[in-house]
């Protein structure tokens, strides 16, 4: 696990149409498959659209769009 020091708020508690930097990772296995799909510490991120019912969301980091499932979502920190 990576230490966190209170880097930032999940990214599924980023709202629709909200942007931030990526700040940190919360796991270290989705952190690396997360990292080699672009999604890096610094990152421009924006929350485009969210699943119903609490599911995934699609994002655009980077110029990237990804469409992540809401464990994917809840390792990545914001602020």
């Amino acid at each position: 696990m990576v230490a966190v020091q209170n880097s930032g708020k999940p990214l599924v508690k980023v709202g629709v149409g909200d942007t931030g930097f990526v700040s940190d990772f919360t796991n270290d296995r989705i952190a690396g498959k997360l990292m080699a799909m672009g999604i890096l510490p610094g990152s421009a991120i924006k929350v485009i659209r969210r699943a119903p019912f609490g599911g995934g969301c699609y994002i655009k980091a980077d110029n990237i769009l990804l469409a992540l499932r809401k464990d994917e979502a809840c390792t990545i920190l914001v602020r």
